[in-house]
């Protein structure tokens, strides 16, 4: 608040005419009463009345109505709403001050009005007591008063006491008395510290002018203030000047306005256009905010003044529809049965427990607390495991609506924030548009394919206008530029799917909640097939009347190890739509089906030959042959890693297959680690001076990178130049160090699920990936027994046996001719 001062000040002014420096001198050191006010300072030599409300105030005037020629001091606090300051919360500066009256004010209960001759400056230095009423050790604060002839001080004052009484002219606020009373104060001291006290100005600025020690630098600030509070006087009223000029002009338009309705209402079109009322009825059952409401009625104003036959009629009537089309404030109600929501997640999809998991932990959390905005989640998996479709089973069991927008290929930022109106053909975003179309303002908002947003082109960048979407501190006030008002989008459930989390940009990605979807294991394909994919296959060819047609377990099994290639079921469902195809060609042709129950022998007559052949574990006969374990966008694989030996000038590394940089260099890492430790495994040094060693990848078409092959290449190397057999049926990956250390890697889930396809028994891993182990349900690790290691020593303990491959290399070293 700004200043509180009690303007009766200007009338009780006491105009000295006796020595002023004698009057400041009154005043000792030492300890006194003291009075502390509120908003209010004090300067030497001017009479003040102060209302007196709090007990030890008035527990002080008391005893100054007994002595009443007592000197005390006063002091003003630094905030008014203290009730029991201390001496951190008072000014430093204060002054001496006596009694001149005591008036009781009627109908205030304890309240009584003090009026008070400032004395000299003095300064705080404690406070002592506070009861019954304050006393502190003060210390007297002089002031340099300039003396009688003194032409510069005399000047500015008189400057002073004219800029007050054009100030007191121009501010209503201020009683005319006060003019007359400066009119008439002859002592430049009195006058000077008068107009301090009695100016409407904050208390810090009064208590920095009562510290200077000099008047003439006083009177010089204070002529500061002065002009600055004659400038924001003239400001005031001239803005005051121009709202009247403006409450002028909307007086005319509202009369003009006025007569424009009366002659529409006597040619007989008062109520506006037929597309006016239906707007204006539609919208006054809109719950929509108030800045939006005035936009809207002032956008409909606009429309009135359009010439139908106009084109910009047309443009303004659809914005109109589209804002009064948009569900403002409409909201479904939740179903946050948990039972109810379980039920139906398990029954639409097989698996995806952290998902599920996700979801009723958000319903619960919503059922707690009534109100709470919704998480922007992304599902990133391999293709064809059910991300998108998930999103309309958790509509479903939220009975919320559902929409869904692909993002792939989206290369315009309007297509998420709309276009301006200035545009021919615009339009609001693709966001705006599916929340219009969903009828709430909370559906399930599935972004499909939110890794395929064409980034940084002419259009602009739609994976940052994608920011403002996914982000739950900003999207509660969503600005589409067609519509130019905030739309809530906090309550909207997002779910966005990928691919590939290494396409997206790093800020969209930390905005959202990344839940991996992994690929299926061929049991939970086999159950997927059983409960949907099948069902929904018969449905579709029109077989589903048949309810003994059915496939055997090992024939779905057949589908999926040697039709497909997929961490998902998109191509099991292709291949099972394909059979039933079949079945219902025949059954078309012949009016029966030829079998109704389909095992693996009737699968090739449906599908032809299998493209694909499990990937089969290739035994240990051979020397420098390991299994690794590979990730790929579709899910896991195994590979072979190949070393071959050839007698040559030595110190030559060749690498084919296909391989990317990081694969390579880990090649010469593993080759400089199996040198540098030759004599642990007992191999002759000269070896390598005589002997070009080849290391090989097989299906040299498809591309490889990755470091997670190092601790199969080094053992690789390792058995190739020591002829010893891997053990059987192991696999391995892990990234290595020049050191031998053995670094934890991704994708173990997936590497899992080959190794299982390929009769994979054992698997050798760094110690650091158990923790990814322990998150896998053990369904999928039943078979497999992992071998956790923290260097590339420990790999060669278990993965290499003693025992030598049939038909060695005989190493035969030439002693080199001295």
């Amino acid at each position: 608040m700004r200043r509180n001062q009690n303007n009766n000040a200007f009338s009780m002014i006491a105009d000295y005419d006796g020595d002023i420096t004698r009057l400041f001198e009154d005043g000792k050191n030492g300890e006194l009463p003291i009075l502390i006010t509120r908003n209010l300072v004090l300067f030497p030599g001017v009479v003040t009345p102060i209302l007196i409300g709090r007990t030890p105030s008035v527990n002080l005037v008391k005893k100054l109505q007994e002595q009443q020629d007592m000197i005390f001091a006063v002091f003003s606090q630094k905030d008014g709403d203290i009730e029991a300051p201390g001496k951190e919360d008072i000014y430093e500066y204060g002054v001496y001050a006596k009694v001149i009256r005591v008036l009781e004010l009627p109908g205030t209960g304890n309240n009584l009005s003090l009026i008070v001759q400032a004395l000299g400056r003095c300064s705080l230095v404690e406070i002592t007591k506070t009861r019954p009423f304050y006393r502190g050790i003060v210390c007297k604060k002089p002031e340099i008063i300039p003396h009688d002839g003194d032409a510069v001080f005399t000047t500015a004052v008189e400057d002073l006491r004219r800029s007050v009484i054009e100030f007191v002219k121009q501010n209503e606020d201020i009683p005319d008395e006060a003019q007359f009373a400066i009119q008439n104060i002859n002592n430049n001291v009195i006058l000077l510290n008068f107009v301090c006290s009695s100016m409407p100005l904050e208390i810090e600025e009064k208590i920095s002018l009562l510290k200077e020690d000099n008047l003439k630098d006083r009177v010089l600030s204070i002529l500061r203030m002065m002009h600055r509070e004659q400038q924001l006087m003239e400001l005031k009223q001239d803005i005051r000047s121009k709202t009247r000029e403006d409450l002028d002009e909307q007086q005319r338009e509202y009369f003009l306005q006025q007569q424009i309705k009366n002659i529409k209402e006597e040619l007989g079109n008062g109520e506006g256009s037929p597309e006016r009322k239906e707007l204006v009825d539609k919208a006054l059952g809109k719950k929509w905010p108030n800045e939006v409401e005035a936009a809207f009625f002032k956008e409909v104003d606009k429309l009135d003044m359009l010439n139908p036959q106009s084109p910009e009629y047309s443009v303004q009537l659809n914005y109109l529809q589209t804002m009064v089309g948009l569900p403002w404030g409409e909201y479904t109600a939740d179903d946050l049965n948990l039972s109810r929501a379980q039920k139906i997640l398990d029954k639409d999809h097989y698996g995806m427990e952290k998902v599920k998991e996700r979801i009723l932990e958000y319903m619960a959390v919503l059922s707690l607390r009534g109100d709470l905005k919704s998480p922007i989640i992304c599902l990133y998996g391999p293709p064809g495991v059910g991300k998108t479709s998930l999103g309309k089973s958790i509509a479903e069991a939220m009975k919320r609506k559902y929409v869904r927008i692909s993002l792939g290929g989206m290369h315009d930022e309007s297509e998420i924030r709309g276009h301006r109106r200035t545009y021919v053909g615009a339009m609001p975003g693709r966001i705006i548009k599916a929340i219009q179309k969903a009828g709430s303002s909370n559906p399930v908002f599935i972004l499909d394919e939110i890794d395929k947003v064409t980034q940084n082109t002419i259009n602009g960048d739609p994976s940052s206008a994608l920011l403002e979407v996914l982000d739950p501190e900003q999207n509660s006030a969503f600005h589409d530029n067609y519509l130019d008002v905030d739309y809530d989008l906090s309550k909207v459930l997002f779910i966005a799917t990928a691919n590939d989390l290494n396409t997206i940009p790093r800020p969209l990605l930390d905005r959202m909640e990344i839940i991996e979807v992994s690929g299926y294991i061929t049991e939970e394909k086999i159950e997927i097939a059983k409960r949907h994919l099948i069902p929904k296959e018969k449905q579709n060819t029109g077989l589903d009347k048949d309810k003994r047609l059915m496939f055997n377990k090992a024939a779905i099994e057949k589908i999926i190890e040697q039709y497909t290639r997929e961490s998902g079921v998109r191509q099991l469902e292709k291949q099972v739509n394909k059979a039933l195809r079949k079945l219902a060609f025949k059954k078309a042709k012949d009016l029966t089906l030829p079998y109704e129950k389909i095992t693996p022998s009737e699968i090739e007559g449906l599908l032809g030959k299998p493209p694909f052949y499990r990937d089969i574990y290739q035994g240990n006969d051979y020397a420098g042959v390991v299994t690794g374990l590979a990730w790929t966008s579709v899910g896991g694989e195994i590979l072979f890693i190949e070393t071959s030996l050839s007698k040559g000038k030595g110190s030559k590394l060749t690498l084919t297959g296909n391989l990317g940089d990081v694969m390579k260099e880990s090649a010469i890492l593993a080759l400089e680690y199996v040198k540098a430790h030759a004599d642990i495994l007992k191999i002759d040094y000269r070896i390598f001076d005589n002997w070009n060693i080849h290391i090989h990848v097989p299906e040299g078409a498809t591309p490889k990178d990755g470091p997670s092959a190092g601790i199969t290449i080094a053992t690789s190397i390792a058995s190739a130049l020591t002829q010893r057999k891997v053990r059987k049926n192991t696999a391995m990956t892990g990234e290595i160090t020049l050191r031998g250390k053995v670094l934890p890697v991704g994708g173990i889930k997936e590497k899992i699920l080959a190794a299982k396809r390929a009769g994979i028994t054992d698997i050798v891993m760094c110690k650091d990936n158990k923790k990814d182990i322990d998150e896998i349900p053990e369904v999928y690790l039943k078979g497999i027994t992992f071998h956790y290691v923290e260097n590339v020593q420990d790999v060669w303990n278990f993965a290499l046996t003693d025992e030598i491959v049939r038909n060695p290399i005989p190493f035969t070293i030439e002693e080199e001719k001295k």
